[in-house]
């Protein structure tokens, strides 16, 4: 968490950061199980697919609350379907080919690129723009 300190930002948005990653890797383990649990009909994989799914929805639900919505999710996404078609393609089930590791990689990268964004505060529901005019029919502030 040093390094938090050291770029200006609080220790719990690496925590968050964490959360979130940790989230990402469970996406990838609940969808190998449910492809895994031939339509939630065999028991270890379909027990297997709910533990990990849930965590990984309770793990994104905490990282939101500190990471923008829109964001976490698309690096939870992201990288959840990176792992899972990688680890598909090293077990086997499905073929590995050049595009398809460029592809991957890109979807890797955007999730490191929204990473890197600097995090700003929305402005407060209601409020314009510097130098936007009031709406007509409503009061100046006092």
């Amino acid at each position: 968490m040093a390094a938090d300190r050291a770029a200006g930002r609080a220790p719990a948005t690496t925590l968050a950061w964490l959360i979130l990653l940790g989230s990402a890797v469970l996406e990838a383990v609940w969808a190998t199980a449910l492809g895994l649990s031939d339509g939630l009909t065999r028991p270890l994989p379909t027990a297997v697919f709910a533990l990990t799914a849930t965590l990984s929805m309770v793990g994104l639900g905490l990282a939101v609350k500190t990471i923008p919505l829109g964001t976490g999710y698309a690096v939870w996404v992201g990288i959840g379907a990176a792992l899972t078609v990688g680890w598909a393609m090293a077990t086997g089930v499905e073929p590995a080919n050049p595009l398809k590791l460029l592809f991957i990689a890109g979807v890797v990268g955007c999730a490191a690129g929204l990473k890197l964004l600097p995090a700003s505060e929305p402005d407060p529901p209601g409020t314009l723009p510097p130098g936007e005019p009031d709406p007509p029919g409503t009061l100046p502030p006092s």
